[in-house]
């Protein structure tokens, strides 16, 4: 459904305000400036309420929780028994849009990397309560609409030096464990929690225990909701869940029935002695929440006050769930979790939400930062006046690991190429020494950047397993036209694409000329879903043991459209549902042999010559054919385009970004 149709649908409905997990929950990456600077991630604190969590990376530094029941500049950290502190130039206001900074250091200091979490009010979602402790069992009302799955406690008055105190529905009500520790969960504590599960409504805390119910102690606590829906369009989707499981010495894989952003795993049995294995750990997917269990994920710790690191062995993520590490897989051995789902959930209105073709000249120059209008998923980068491979970077394989449409090189890991996809606005580039032509001094570069979203565009990383049949999951929410995958693992496979129009009997390839191959070892003679894609058994899709990504388009209206023509050898204008033309064309012959062309408007779209660059070849950009022409619902194929783009009875396909 589009988005138009959604809303009006919703309208006649008399439904409520659609949330999706983008309204409530932001991972936000930002630089410091050592005076002011306004966060604008979208999350309303003024009006709903919420709580605001930030950290320093790259050095050592506390971890500094602000809410909006304790109010701006009133400071709480993780990593520390210390009461409520003021910090004057923290988070100085809560926004419509997020919030505000001084200048402080530890929020702000100039140069330096933060990150921050922010968590806003809502039912299913997250709460904030604050309550005075009596000594004495008591109800604690709250708003959280279902019952909490973890609650998060911390005495706050002055003179409450008191341990953080973590109920979570794997441990039950006679038992907690300590956010700002390593110690294993206290599972004979009645005292905490009275012995008595949360409700929809209230949670309740016993006598004799400080750190949830002292005389005289103010408190304030985070509850989070578990798997509880109110979410997308039709409500019923969860965004959040609080679940463990036990480790069994090797990667297992956590099925939660959607990929998540953001983790928060403790282990709460059997402590190790390893401060590294046996403390908290956060991981997200805007700072290397890798795929397929990649020890190289990084964490933070919120019982710490380190930088963020590599600490080996973590989770990973993945289209439906999350794979543990050697760290998190310690056989026998219980962990704990909090997960919260990958967004957005809604369709965008614009492309310009999700796409954002560029032109840059390469500096050669390490930490590059480039500028873009959306934050990035995938990095598509091209030279255009040397001779050069396409690379292909994205985030869901992380920063520094390209991929190459003219070859069947397997992936290349080199951080001196894209080094981060850390911002949320941009990427930095590197020197580029092993001259992968990404930022070579004075090269003239075009780059296309994506973002996932439902309905236009996804990425599935999975690993195969040879049995002709698998599905992968995705996150696409619409059936995908178009299918792009590579294995990443070895060398000598082709790019298999799967387009609708061509059928699930037929495969092409991304970095070859060939016309369409019947074979039904690709895609196993199954179209895929709104949820899965169906494998062969073929090593270039689906080899035991072997990497893959996967990269997956569809049609959505007035912002995409995968799409399908017939050759005329005449000037034929090709409508894609657009209002002001396609800004990216990408085409390909399929009855015959043709190359993969490509053109876009940040390089030039007229009446005129028309720069194009073909994906599969390393051959410099020409300048000096018009082959195509602007049409404000799509694009115009001139009468003197090629057999290969405009061949009479000739079959293409076309992918078109507005």
């Amino acid at each position: 459904m589009d988005p138009t149709t959604q809303r009006l649908f919703q309208g006649a409905a008399g439904a409520g305000e659609v949330l999706g997990v983008e309204d409530v929950f932001s991972t936000w990456l930002y630089t410091g400036n050592g005076s002011t600077q306004t966060i604008t991630n979208q999350i309303d604190l003024t009006g709903e309420g919420g709580l605001a969590w930030i950290k320093i990376r790259d050095t050592t530094g506390s971890h500094f929780l602000f809410d909006t029941e304790r109010g701006a500049t009133n400071e709480i950290r993780t990593n520390s028994t210390n009461p409520e502190n003021s910090l004057a130039q923290g988070l100085t206001a809560f926004t419509s849009t997020g919030f505000t900074l001084g200048s402080d250091n530890a929020v702000n200091g100039n140069t330096s990397k933060y990150i921050s979490f922010t968590f806003r009010k809502a039912e299913n979602f997250f709460d904030v309560v604050t309550y005075a402790g009596t000594s004495s069992p008591q109800t604690i009302a709250h708003n959280l609409g279902s019952v909490p799955g973890c609650i998060i406690v911390k005495a706050i008055n002055s003179g409450s030096n008191e341990n953080w105190a973590v109920y979570h529905r794997s441990l039950g009500n006679n038992a907690y464990i300590n956010l700002n520790t390593t110690a294993a969960a206290n599972t004979s504590a009645p005292f905490a929690w009275n012995s008595t599960s949360p409700t929809a409504t209230h949670f309740t805390v016993g006598s004799g225990g400080a750190e949830t119910n002292g005389t005289g102690y103010s408190y304030v606590a985070y509850l989070f909701a578990h798997d509880a829906g109110g979410f997308g369009n039709d409500g019923t989707q969860s965004v959040i869940s609080c679940g463990s499981y036990v480790g069994t010495g090797s990667p297992a894989f956590i099925n939660l029935g959607w990929e998540p952003q953001w983790i928060l795993v403790k282990r709460s049995s059997s402590i190790s002695g390893n401060a590294n294995q046996d403390s908290w750990h956060i991981q997200n997917n805007m700072t290397n929440f890798t795929s397929l269990y990649n020890a190289n994920s990084l964490s933070i710790q919120p019982n710490t006050s380190f930088a963020e690191s590599t600490y080996g062995g973590w989770a990973s993520n993945s289209s439906t769930g999350f794979w543990t590490g050697a760290d998190t897989s310690t056989n026998g051995v219980e962990f704990l979790y909090i997960a919260i789902r990958r967004g957005p959930m809604k369709q965008p209105e614009a492309a310009s939400e999700v796409f954002n073709p560029l032109t840059r000249v390469g500096t050669q120059t390490a930490n590059t930062f480039v500028s873009t209008t959306i934050t990035p998923d995938l990095a598509i980068v091209r030279s255009r006046n040397v001779s050069a491979w396409t690379a292909i970077f994205d985030r869901v394989r992380n920063s520094g690991k390209l991929i190459f449409p003219p070859t069947t090189t397997t992936e290349v890991v080199q951080n001196d190429t894209l080094s981060g996809f850390d911002s949320m606005i941009g990427v930095f580039y590197g020197a580029d020494a092993a001259n992968y032509e990404v930022n070579r001094s004075g090269r003239a570069m075009i780059d296309y950047y994506f973002r996932r979203a439902p309905g236009f565009f996804d990425i599935a990383a999975y690993r195969g397993d040879g049995v002709a049949g698998r599905t992968v999951g995705h996150n696409l929410a619409v059936t995908p036209e178009l299918i792009i995958i590579k294995r990443r693992t070895t060398s000598s496979d082709n790019w298999p694409v799967y387009n609708a129009d061509v059928g699930n009997t037929k495969v092409l390839f991304f970095n070859l000329t060939n016309a369409e191959i019947t074979s039904s070892i690709y895609w196993n003679n199954t179209s895929p879903t709104s949820s899965n894609m169906t494998l062969g058994a073929t090593t270039e899709v689906n080899l035991s043991g072997n990497d893959y990504i996967a990269y997956l388009f569809a049609t959505l209206p007035g912002i995409s459209k995968v799409g399908s023509y017939a050759g005329t050898g005449t000037t034929q204008q090709i409508d894609c549902g657009f209002t002001a033309g396609a800004r990216l064309i990408i085409i390909k012959r399929t009855d015959s042999t043709g190359d993969w062309y490509v053109w876009d408007t940040a390089r030039g779209i007229s009446t005129g010559t028309d720069p194009y660059l073909l994906i599969n070849s390393t051959a410099v950009e020409d300048t000096s054919t018009d082959y195509i022409d602007p049409y404000s619902a799509g694009f115009e194929i001139s009468s003197t385009a090629p057999a290969a783009i405009n061949a009479s009875g000739g079959s293409f396909i076309f992918l078109a970004v507005a």
